[in-house]
Parts: structure tokens; C-alpha cells; sequence
């Protein structure tokens, strides 16, 4: 579209729907230059790209990092001891554990050994992961605001704590866009937990950004995608006449009303359109050999499954899309939790580390970012009842742990730490300290901070790609975030 229909549009819609005051032509000309950005292909990078496409693998219920990335010795020489009030400090505790007559320590029923060239400690459950040690940097300083699970993950996913705003892969298409035009440039895929926190929809919205960058759901099944398929009767030439009388009315529709949502409406039925070809040959793994299929494990087989999911990720990224986000559920972990661990690692860590080393043998690690985390952390006392063969952990956002591999990420590193208790982010001394998301904090890293520097790794200055709402320009890290440099290679 040339300026001068851009103009035209974009005064026509403001002053259809606004007063003709100073102040509201002064709004209109803001409203139209967000939405010139929309109209025209993606400005593309602010700098040169450390990455072109990211794999995010989400565990949805907070892993116990004492379980996984942060060996606490300390736990269980006092495991059963009250937890010192001292440790504690003022930090607010949930509804399930504030009652409590005692904290106790729980000492994780999990050996650790060190791995790598650099001897990062990782725990007995994940050996596959430990086989990719040199591979990925470990943050063990991750820390949120959020102390329940629907903030949490809502934070994660949109940088706000509140519903509403647009996703992290929302974002990353409307600023770059998608090198291939036959699947979408945001994909979703959900592999079903034991856990009963549910997934909204609403994490891989667009929000306020136009619905074309919303995240697509592919599904296990006969129909990856709903509604793509093409009804028994209709011939592909017929549909595609449907869309042509169809593009015709909506463009009428546009010219009278001067909504851009129109024309995200069509360009994503003609996306539609284009995957009934492009999907089916996504999703179809028979064509992979067998030693694809032992990296990943066997449920790589089972559609739908985590390793199926983590596949197909890779089978995604390989053909263009530039963000994939896989959700895992199961890791709220109340209670039962040295069983339930067991079998979750088994679902996920011969898969995520095979999804490493598959894009590492094909040439793709080095511009593709992996992520493996959570909502936030577990407590290091137990919630509930201890016996000497079980125990649970309550959710705890002051301090947990990820993991990144990929292009740009020291492989091999472990950023941040925590105290001897796994309580508190702590300095390079061992002293507890308490981060702020307004300056920041060496060795901690804030959910805005792993914002920031993922976007950087895109090639994104986070406080510039921002987008023009309600009176204000909105941004992924809203008024915080900082690039932590220490992570980058």
C-alpha cells in the first residue's frame, strides 16, 4: 500500500470515529503511523540477528529446581529442621502453606553430579540433558513477582501480569514477520499433563496487536489445524473461488469503514488457504529416519506427546517459522513430589535434549534460540505433610531456574546463584540479595530481563519495537527489562 492510501486510510477511519479538535487530529496521527507499521512488511531488525527463530518449551506448574538445575547439599543435612526465619525474611507465603505450624527443610531424594567441561551440577533425572551440558547455560537467578500460577504464566507469556496483552510470539511476528508465507509465523503446540492448571488461549493471543499474529494451535490428530480442512463436496477450486467473492465483499467493507482488522481477517483466510498444503506435509513425520526417531525417544511416535511435539518444533523452525512455543503441564508439585518428578522428567528430558542435538547436527543450533523453564520456582521447605519418602513444595517466585541453548548463548555456563538454602538469589559471596527490576541487578535475571535479551538475540531493541494503544505505545517489557550481556556469547 503506497503512503498516499495510507494517509487516506488512516485519516478516514481517526475522524470517522473521533471529535476534529487539536488533540484528537494529534492522536490520529499517532494511530496512523502504528498503523502504517502494521500495513507495511516488518521493519525487520534493529541490529544484526544473533538468531533467526526461537523454540520455546514452556513447563507449565513451576519445576523444582532443587530437584533439576540447583544442588542444594545444605537441604539435606537439615532436611526436617525448621526453615531460620532469617532465610525467610518478610517474603508473603501462599494461602496452602501460610497456616503451617512449621517449614520444614525438604532435601531433595535426588543424587547430582557435575557435567561438561565446566562441571555444571545437574540432577540424576535429567542424564540426557546432562549429555548436552556444554550445550546450554543454565540461569539459576530467575526471579518474578508472581506467586500463582495465572499470573505467572501470564507474565511469562505477555510481560504482564494481567490478561490482555499481546503474547511473546505475538510480538516477535509482528516485528519480523515470517520468511515462509504457507504457515503461520507463530506456532503452538500443547502436550496434555498430569496437572489440573489449565491453559488459556489467551498466552499466545495477539492482544491489542492485529489478530493475524496470533499464535496457531496445531493439534494432534486427522486435523493438525481446526476448521483447515476442506468439507467433503467442495473441490479446491471451488474454495478457492469462495475466497476470491469473499476477498471482493471484504475489500468493499474496508473502503466504507477503514478497519485494518479487515484486512488481517484476510490475509489470514488466504494463509488458511495456502496451509491445507503446507500443513500436511509439516505434520507428517514418516518421511524421518530412524535415528531421528531414537534421538527424540520413543513416545516421538505418539502424537501429541512431548518428544512428538519437540519433532515436529524442529520440523517447524527447518521450514521458516520463526517462534514455536510447546507447552508441557504437570509440574505443580504440591505434594507427591519425588514420584511425580520421575515420571516427568521422563517425558521431557530425552526429547529436549534431543531437540538440541538435532539442530545441532543439522547446522540449525547455531540461529535458533531453545528455552526450557517455567512460572517460577518450588519452595525449599515442604508444604504439607513429610514423611521420610515423600514430600511436596509450594510455589516460590523469588528465585528458580532455566535453561537457553542456541545462537548467541554461552553454552556451558551457569549464570546467578542462589543461597546455600535455595531461598534466596544470592551474590557472588553466597549473601542473599534482593534484585529490582528497576536497575539491574548482577547475577539476577527478571522475567523482563529474559525478555529483553531474548528479543536482543532477535535482532530487537525491546524499548523500540513498540506498538501504539489506547493513548499510550505499549511494549513486550512495558517500562523495565535489561539485556543481560553476561548470557551472550
Amino acid at each position: 500500500m503506497n503512503s498516499d492510501a495510507l494517509l487516506s486510510r488512516t485519516r478516514r477511519h481517526f475522524l470517522s470515529g473521533a471529535g476534529m479538535g487539536l488533540a484528537g487530529l494529534a492522536l490520529g496521527q499517532l494511530e496512523g503511523q502504528a498503523a502504517q507499521m502494521d500495513d507495511v512488511k516488518p521493519a525487520g531488525n534493529h541490529f544484526s540477528p544473533k538468531v533467526k527463530r526461537v523454540i520455546y518449551l514452556f513447563q507449565s506448574g513451576g519445576p523444582a529446581a532443587q530437584e533439576l538445575y540447583d544442588h542444594k547439599p545444605l537441604l539435606n543435612q537439615k532436611h526436617g529442621e525448621p526453615m531460620p526465619e532469617a532465610v525467610r525474611g518478610t517474603q508473603r507465603l501462599t494461602a496452602m502453606s501460610a497456616n503451617q505450624a512449621v517449614l520444614p527443610l525438604a532435601g531433595s531424594a535426588f543424587q547430582f553430579a557435575q557435567h561438561g567441561k565446566n562441571g555444571q551440577w545437574l540432577s540424576e533425572l535429567l542424564p540426557n540433558i546432562a549429555g548436552i551440558a556444554d550445550d546450554i547455560c543454565i540461569v539459576r537467578s530467575m526471579w518474578t513477582e508472581a506467586i500463582n500460577h495465572d499470573p505467572a504464566i501470564t507474565f511469562f507469556q505477555t510481560g504482564s501480569q494481567i490478561a490482555g496483552r499481546p503474547s511473546l510470539g505475538a510480538w516477535v511476528s509482528y516485528g519480523l514477520g515470517s520468511p515462509n508465507r504457507n504457515l503461520p509465523s507463530f506456532v503452538v503446540l500443547v502436550t496434555p499433563g498430569q496437572g489440573d492448571q489449565p491453559l488459556y488461549s489467551r498466552l499466545w493471543g495477539s492482544g491489542f496487536l492485529p489478530s493475524r499474529h496470533q499464535g496457531v494451535q496445531f493439534r494432534s490428530g486427522q486435523e493438525p489445524v481446526l476448521y483447515l480442512t476442506t468439507p467433503e463436496g467442495i473441490s479446491r477450486e471451488g474454495r478457492r473461488a469462495l475466497l476470491d467473492t469473499l476477498s471482493t465483499l471484504n475489500q468493499s467493507q474496508f473502503e466504507r469503514e477503514r478497519d485494518p482488522e479487515i484486512e488481517s481477517r484476510m490475509a489470514q483466510y488466504e494463509l488458511a488457504y495456502r496451509m491445507q498444503t503446507s500443513v500436511p506435509e509439516v505434520t507428517d513425520v514418516s518421511s524421518e529416519p530412524e535415528h531421528v526417531f531414537d534421538l527424540y525417544g520413543p513416545d516421538a511416535r505418539k502424537p501429541g506427546s512431548f518428544a512428538a511435539n519437540c519433532l515436529l518444533a524442529r520440523r517447524l523452525v527447518e521450514r521458516g517459522v520463526p517462534f514455536v512455543q510447546l507447552y508441557h503441564q504437570g509440574w505443580d508439585h504440591h505434594g507427591g513430589l519425588p514420584g511425580a518428578m520421575r515420571g516427568q522428567c521422563l517425558e521431557v528430558d530425552r526429547a529436549s535434549a534431543g531437540l538440541v542435538r538435532d539442530l545441532k547436527q543439522r547446522g540449525l543450533l547455531d540461529d535458533t534460540l531453545v528455552i526450557w523453564g517455567g512460572e517460577f520456582g518450588r519452595t525449599s521447605y515442604c508444604q504439607g505433610k513429610m514423611t521420610p519418602a515423600n514430600y511436596g513444595r509450594d510455589h516460590h517466585p523469588r528465585c528458580f531456574s532455566l535453561w537457553m541453548a542456541g545462537g548467541g548463548v554461552r553454552g556451558g555456563t551457569t549464570y546467578g546463584r542462589t543461597d546455600d538454602y535455595g531461598y534466596n538469589i544470592a551474590d557472588a559471596d553466597g549473601n542473599p540479595i534482593q534484585p529490582s527490576k528497576d536497575e539491574f541487578t548482577p547475577g539476577a535475571m527478571h522475567v523482563h530481563d529474559l525478555q529483553a535479551t531474548l528479543l536482543h538475540l532477535l535482532g530487537v531493541d525491546h524499548q523500540r519495537m513498540t506498538y501504539f494503544y489506547q493513548g499510550r505505545h505499549f511494549r513486550l517489557t512495558d517500562v523495565h527489562g535489561h539485556v543481560v550481556k553476561e548470557v551472550l556469547a
